[in-house]
């Protein structure tokens, strides 16, 4: 069994054009997808995606670790870019799809089995709304409230909101009480019983950072994410040992040394890697197994497009320190036409059953991703008050 060529479909969904992997066998009907989106880089991607797969081309697509350490560690450049990390992390998905087909099981089943009955996810507020999410102005508490109680109707127990703005590396009191309000605002609206998250987008120094954690401290967040940049790690730790908040990051780390520096460090409570960008489930097995020895939790990062989302939840059924799944589901209304899916979600509280199905359990529709082609991603940019340039 030979791998004969490895494939990239992308499609528009606004502000991320999905990059979908296709990893194609000799073997009739027997091929793999993955999933490679990375927003604003989708032309590098597909080039990376073109030059890591010359390395695999005519090789054995079931040894998954030989050919991870190929395309890792050969062309002299390591792996850990994120576009090279981004490109090793679509194929790695699509060779675990290939593998459970070939053995006729989910990929959890490959790793050791469910862990768990069900997963549990959340939404962002608009369910992935671009202008929901990201562009509801930091003072506009109300539309925070009635966001919130809109996620609950749509049956989720917890929800990721940016209600942090922009800041200078040193701001005084008004932005802190614009993100308190809005905070404020989503908890009465939904009471005590449903979890909230806050997203700081890294956007705030570490010295703002600490002051947005205290002052959002009293309203019980399920986790505080990325308050500050993750290369500051002292930074990190300092927020994470002053505060009760359960702090999160990790999505813009794309390498098992840098997650072991921030482990060792004591920076954070919650694991954030992105299976997509930290060198796909073959790295995150790993990542994962340090995050256990420093019994953190892992919620992944998980913005992206239906093969990404599938990858996650096998990875969850399998990981016991796995919490909840990030989840978007309203970003464009026809996501679900590009997807076959093989797990079952349950509206009332969102959880989802295990896949039954082979692999990832997922089929991608050419003909459905071919009615959205490339478009340039929507800008998002930010400018700080003073018309210096800030971090979005």
């Amino acid at each position: 069994m030979k791998i004969v060529r490895v494939e990239t479909h992308v499609c528009h969904a606004r502000m991320r054009n999905w990059i979908f992997v296709k990893v194609v066998t000799d073997q009739d009907g027997l091929w793999g997808w993955g999933e490679a989106t990375l927003e604003w880089h989708t032309r590098g991607i597909v080039g990376a995606i073109a030059d890591v797969s010359e390395l695999i081309i005519g090789e054995d697509p079931t040894r998954i670790e030989y050919l991870w350490q190929m395309m890792f560690r050969q062309h002299f450049w390591h792996g850990n870019g994120i576009e090279r990390a981004t490109a090793i992390a679509g194929i790695d998905l699509a060779l675990w799809d290939i593998l459970g087909k070939i053995a006729n099981l989910p990929c959890s089943k490959l790793w050791g089995g469910p862990v768990r009955d069900h997963v549990r996810t959340y939404c962002h507020l608009g369910g992935g709304s671009m202008e929901d999410f990201y562009e509801t102005a930091a003072d506009d508490a109300k539309r925070f409230g009635d966001l919130a109680k809109q996620a609950v109707a749509d049956g989720f127990t917890a929800f990721k909101s940016m209600a942090v703005p922009p800041t200078l590396p040193l701001e005084g009191l008004k932005p802190l009480r614009v993100a308190e309000q809005a905070v404020a605002a989503m908890r009465e609206a939904v009471g005590e019983s449903i979890d909230i998250m806050v997203d700081c987008h890294a956007r705030p120094s570490p010295t703002m950072g600490l002051q947005f954690a205290k002052v959002l401290e009293p309203y019980g967040l399920y986790f505080l994410e990325e308050p500050c940049w993750p290369e500051s790690i002292e930074g990190l730790r300092t927020i994470k040992d002053s505060v009760r908040t359960p702090i999160a990051t990790g999505e813009r780390i794309t390498n098992l040394a840098d997650f072991a520096r921030l482990f060792a460090a004591g920076a954070c409570d919650i694991c954030q890697l992105d299976i997509t960008h930290c060198g796909g489930l073959t790295a995150a097995r790993r990542i994962a197994a340090v995050a256990d020895a420093h019994r953190l939790s892992l919620a992944p990062h998980n913005p992206q497009g239906p093969v990404s989302t599938a990858a996650s939840l096998e990875f969850g059924f399998s990981q016991p320190s796995y919490i909840i799944c990030e989840t978007v589901h309203a970003d464009v209304p026809w996501r679900q036409d590009v997807v076959q899916e093989g797990f079952i979600v349950e509206k009332q509280g969102r959880i989802v059953r295990p896949n039954a199905l082979p692999g990832l359990g997922i089929e991608i529709n050419e003909d459905e991703v071919r009615k959205h082609p490339f478009q340039q991603e929507l800008p998002q940019r930010v400018w700080y008050s003073d018309g210096s340039v800030g971090d979005w």
